[in-house]
């Protein structure tokens, strides 16, 4: 529904959509924004943030892939009992330790339910895979949950240098063009301005998981890069109502 489904036409995509992304010109990323969208929306914005990758691919052997739940609803956190995530490009292994780390936490628990029809990290998992090497994935679904709780999480499983943390989330959804283009625009202020507490629902479905990301896993001091902010109008089209994507890297 989202992407190819076939590993060939997949790679061919990913191919033409990482190849008219330009390169952060700064090493070192610690965290990237992504949207989440089908290929058709979002893919260009999304490129625009992992092609930030290319210079520390390398050094990434951990990523924690974080986003909003969309389909069940729970409390707190929600972790995969699969040992595995498959996408058609093939298998990426969930990092068993840093699950188990968070295991006692009353916030967060096994729900294959809520993994099993998500597109919030699945959709990213593609981009990962042509883009590094041997890796690991610790996959979060984010419900009712606070923002301290997800910094808590992050704590504990993004601690390492060879950890990455992707964010999926859109921006606005479903306004018309030019107030999307206004929202969207005062939450790219507010993400580089790293005030995590302006965010709402309104504002971004991952605000939460920008929000513990910023209590804990990326501090000010750090470079944040806007790479990119539009909207379905601009990528798709249909200018009534539109759906906002946005791209950012966090460097040191």
């Amino acid at each position: 529904m989202f992407y190819p489904g076939s590993a060939h036409s997949l790679q061919a995509e990913l191919a033409e959509l990482t190849s008219n992304a330009s390169d952060v010109e700064a090493s070192g990323v610690k965290a990237i924004i992504a949207p989440h969208a089908g290929y058709i929306y979002s893919g260009q914005v999304a490129a625009r943030a992992f092609a930030a990758l290319r210079q520390t691919a390398q050094q990434i052997t951990r990523v924690v892939v974080i986003g909003p739940a969309h389909y069940v609803p729970f409390r707190g956190i929600a972790v995969p009992a699969a040992h595995a995530f498959e996408t058609p490009l093939g298998r990426i292994p969930v990092a068993q330790e840093a699950l188990a780390s968070i295991a006692d936490l009353p916030f967060v628990s096994i729900n294959d339910a809520a993994h099993a029809p998500e597109h919030a990290l699945e959709v990213e998992l593609p981009f990962l895979q042509v883009l590094l090497r041997r890796f690991e994935i610790i996959p979060l679904l984010v419900a009712d949950a606070t923002p301290d709780e997800v910094a808590e999480v992050l704590r504990t499983v993004a601690a390492g240098a060879d950890t990455l943390i992707v964010v999926s989330s859109d921006l606005s959804h479903y306004y018309d063009y030019e107030a999307a283009r206004r929202l969207d625009a005062a939450t790219a202020a507010s993400i580089e301005r790293y005030a995590w507490d302006e965010l709402t629902a309104n504002n971004a479905c991952g605000f939460l998981s920008i929000a513990g990301m910023f209590i804990e896993g990326v501090r000010p001091g750090l470079k944040v890069h806007r790479l990119a902010l539009c909207n379905s109008g601009d990528t798709a089209g249909n200018r009534r109502p539109v759906v906002g994507y946005g791209a950012w890297a966090f460097t040191a």
